[in-house]
């Protein structure tokens, strides 16, 4: 078999390469690339309900767009999605939407119902899918990914109650549920096993079915797939994750940061061949990826399907905010993320935060939520400033993260003080040592909440809590949100998560 693999592996790898060609045109010319993509969208949706509305076909520009057709988030969109669940058709995009990714709700909603077309499948989250494959494979040539199989781990899904012709799942469940059958010989778990809705159970039996495969690449959550890791190994008796898949070389991660994740991995695969690769594929579209590995940002996918806006920071929570196009943002400025998509969102507010980091080519870092941050003492923590600073913190006493959120606190005074909750792997030694490390590296990576903590005058250090082992497990599973794309909440400028999590504790 060894042979068939290697020929399989040099022709797959030999032709998805050739995608780059077309990526590098749009990294040399970004602002084009997003025109074109504007207009293929705007004439697609001129005939839908949405597109009458706003008279679609007589929008000669980007500009004239942002004019006519208001930000939107899911409360406003709500009721247009409502009536495509229904099987109502050509109300936002012109095709027939049979599925939809569920994600976590709003503040009125359990959960939120994101549209999920025939285009954006194939175009967006499909083709993202590839397009990742394609710089592995140009970045690494003598690859042998191909030669095995790729586990994913993903999510689940329900037959959608209001229109027995639709359904909807996680995104990651989505997809695996519209792959060619053919795409089973080159992935794990069978799908009996990977759409499995009780996750405990699912862990169980995808480690026991996983380990005996030829596995060359995981996908996934990191916080997840260390969670089956560590259930292989109990299983196994390895500590090596090489010593049961002798030939994995790729990770590909995303959803939440890998920064203080990355000891773990290190520890689990103590191999320096072994690759790392970041996607940003949210329930909305696959946006991003990592396209060189010397780098810890992100080139932005500007031909599939998604036309971007930027909304600056202090124009967040203006009824009408204004928004920049991909030619007029700047280096190093954070913005949230306005995207219209081929699967019908129309100015849609996604709820996360970028850093800009490059302009031709377009990259990004994740900066955080809209609504994870904190900002009670004007401070304007974002959730990328915590990672960095724990992973740092880590990186400082030998200690290993599995998880943590944090708030602020008040004190009787005035004053106040951020308090973390925080579940290790691998507790410091000194644990007032790793504090003082975390919050002396949160001052460096961020100004203001370095000029409030000076002398103690605003913000008094970091009160940090240990908390048992399972901890933020329990607190997802009261939830209902264990596994797929579940995290907890890093940072809230409110207090409800911690306390609740406290009181698990």
């Amino acid at each position: 078999m060894a042979p068939v693999r290697d020929l399989v592996n040099t022709v797959t790898t030999a032709f998805i390469r050739r995608r780059m060609a077309d990526m590098k045109a749009y990294m040399e010319q970004p602002a084009e690339a997003q025109q074109r993509q504007f207009k293929e969208l705007i004439q697609a949706a001129k005939g839908t309900e949405w597109g009458q509305k706003y008279d679609y076909n007589s929008i000669a520009s980007a500009k004239e767009y942002a004019q006519r057709v208001p930000v939107q988030d899911y409360d406003t969109v709500k009721p247009w999605i409502e009536r495509v669940m229904e099987g109502q058709a050509n109300v936002m995009w012109p095709e027939r939407i049979q599925w939809f990714a569920k994600s976590s709700g709003t503040t009125s909603d359990k959960s939120k119902f994101i549209p999920v077309s025939p285009a954006s499948l194939d175009k967006c989250h499909f083709k993202g899918g590839r397009d990742a494959m394609s710089v592995y494979c140009s970045y690494y040539p003598d690859t042998k990914i191909f030669t095995g199989k790729t586990l994913v781990l993903g999510g689940s899904h329900k037959i959608n109650a209001l229109d027995s012709g639709s359904r909807y799942g996680d995104v990651s469940a989505v997809m695996l549920e519209n792959l060619p059958f053919v795409a089973d010989v080159f992935r794990t778990p069978e799908r009996s096993i990977a759409l499995m809705d009780e996750w405990e159970s699912k862990i169980e039996k995808m480690a026991q079915a996983t380990m005996k495969e030829h596995v060359t690449q995981i996908a996934g959550v990191p916080s997840w797939t260390m969670v089956l890791i560590k259930k292989i190994f109990e299983l196994t008796g390895e500590t090596d994750l090489r010593a049961v898949w002798p030939d994995l070389e790729l990770f590909s991660h995303g959803g939440v940061s890998f920064a203080p994740y990355r000891t773990q991995y290190q520890h689990a695969i103590p191999h320096d061949d072994m690759h790392y690769l970041e996607t940003y594929n949210a329930s909305e579209g696959f946006f991003a990826l990592q396209d060189d590995p010397t780098r810890n940002d992100m080139l932005l996918l500007l031909d599939n399907g998604v036309y971007y806006e930027f909304v600056p920071m202090d124009e967040l929570g203006k009824d009408y905010p204004k928004t920049l196009a991909i030619d007029e943002v700047e280096v190093g400025g954070i913005y949230a993320l306005v995207i219209s998509t081929n699967a019908g969102l129309w100015r849609y507010l996604l709820g996360d935060t970028v850093r800009v980091t490059s302009l031709k080519p377009f990259r990004i870092q994740i900066a955080g939520r809209v609504k994870h941050y904190i900002n009670a003492f004007g401070e304007e923590v974002m959730v990328d400033n915590t990672d960095q600073a724990l992973a740092k913190a880590c990186a400082e006493t030998g200690a290993q993260v599995t998880d943590y959120t944090a708030a602020p606190a008040f004190t009787t005074d005035g004053q106040g003080y951020h308090e973390w909750l925080v579940e290790f792997a691998t507790p410091p030694i000194d644990l007032l040592a790793f504090t003082a490390a975390l919050d002396r590296h949160l001052q460096q990576l961020n100004s203001d909440y370095e000029a409030k903590r000076y002398k103690n005058m605003v913000l008094q250090p970091i009160v940090l809590h240990v908390l048992p082992t399972g901890t933020f497990y329990n607190w997802l599973r009261s939830k209902g949100k264990l596994g797929g794309q579940h995290k907890v909440p890093r940072l809230s400028n409110e207090r409800t998560y911690l306390e609740e999590v406290l009181a698990l504790a």
